[in-house]
C-alpha cells in the first residue's frame, strides 16, 4: 500500500551537502508521518527527522539541528532530506520511512521502509 524510494546518496566531503528525495507511492500520502533514520555500521538505527503531513510539523535528532532541513511537497508526494555541514559522523545508510501515527524516534512504530540509500563523507 505504501512504497517509498529514496535516492541522492553518494560520496562528499566534509563540510559539503547533499540532497536526499523520498519518494513515497501512495494514495493517502496526506495522512502519513514520514521520517528519515540513519544507520552506520555497529550501531543502532537513529531517527533523524521526521514530518508530519498533516501541519507540516518536525522533529529533529539533536545532532542534526540547524543543520539538516526535512521538507514535504504533497504536490509530488516526495519528502526531501537537504543535509547541509556534513560530518564524517553523519556518515551512514538512510532510510525514509512512513508511520500513520505521529512523528517519533522509535523505528518500531514506523510500518513501511525503503530500501536505504548510502552516504559517505570523507575526512
Amino acid at each position: 500500500e505504501v512504497r517509498l524510494v529514496e535516492s541522492g546518496g553518494g560520496l562528499v566531503q566534509a563540510g559539503g551537502s547533499l540532497r536526499l528525495s523520498c519518494e513515497v507511492r501512495t494514495s493517502s500520502f496526506e495522512k502519513l508521518e514520514i521520517a528519515w533514520f540513519r544507520q552506520a555500521p555497529g550501531k543502532e538505527r537513529e531517527m533523524v527527522a521526521c514530518i508530519e503531513n498533516s501541519d507540516l510539523s518536525k522533529q529533529y535528532a539533536h545532532s542534526v539541528k540547524g543543520r539538516f532541513t526535512i521538507t514535504s511537497n504533497n504536490a509530488n508526494n516526495t519528502v526531501t532530506l537537504q543535509m547541509n555541514e556534513l560530518k564524517p559522523e553523519d556518515a551512514a545508510r538512510y532510510y525514509c520511512a512512513s508511520t500513520s501515527l505521529l512523528c517519533g524516534d522509535d523505528p518500531t512504530e514506523f510500518d513501511s521502509w525503503g530500501q536505504g540509500t548510502p552516504v559517505t563523507v570523507s575526512s
